[in-house]
């Protein structure tokens, strides 16, 4: 592995082909030799923060539900600020530096050692810097065209991609 990708958004293209990550947007959060963690930032519940960690509800970035945050590990849950991971264990109200806002992600993405790698050569995922917003977006449904939008060159052009090809 050359560099990490850790802090950097997988964008599924349309030859992911894989249901559990059509159109989504994929924070890294780790990326190394064992391997690499993310969360997806575009999938929401209609769960609401508050049913699942009351003392967090207040902070809980609009839309104030929980998110789908990959098929792997779905009892566990992430939380994200706008500076990076918050510690979910703490009481909010007792932090001296709680974030502002936070976004709660129900399980994450996981890939083995290479497999993402492979995955990337394959070119099921496009590799695109984040922009601060990204992982606190107000419009999760947009953001995959929104990502993908910002790119250059053809990359830019998937941001129109229809969800289906096929006709009528």
């Amino acid at each position: 592995m050359d560099a990490s990708l850790a802090g950097r958004l997988l964008v599924a293209s349309p030859l992911i082909g894989d249901r559990h990550f059509e159109r989504t947007v994929v924070l890294l959060l780790a990326h190394g030799d064992a391997g690499a963690l993310g969360v997806v930032l575009n999938r929401p519940t209609v769960t609401p923060v508050v049913e699942l960690l009351d003392a967090w509800g207040h902070l809980a970035a609009d839309p104030g539900v929980i998110f789908r945050g990959g098929p792997v590990s779905v009892d566990s849950v992430v939380g994200l600020g706008p500076t990076g991971a918050v510690d979910l264990h703490l009481d909010p109200s007792e932090m001296v530096d709680a974030p502002g806002s936070v976004r709660l992600f129900a399980g994450s993405a996981g890939w083995s050692v290479g497999q993402l790698e492979d995955e990337i050569d394959e070119r099921a995922w496009w590799v695109v810097d984040a922009e601060p917003g990204d992982a606190l977006t107000e419009d999760p449904a947009g953001l995959w065209s929104t990502v993908l939008r910002r790119q250059r060159g053809k990359t830019a052009w998937f941001a129109n991609h229809p969800d289906d090809l096929r006709w009528g």
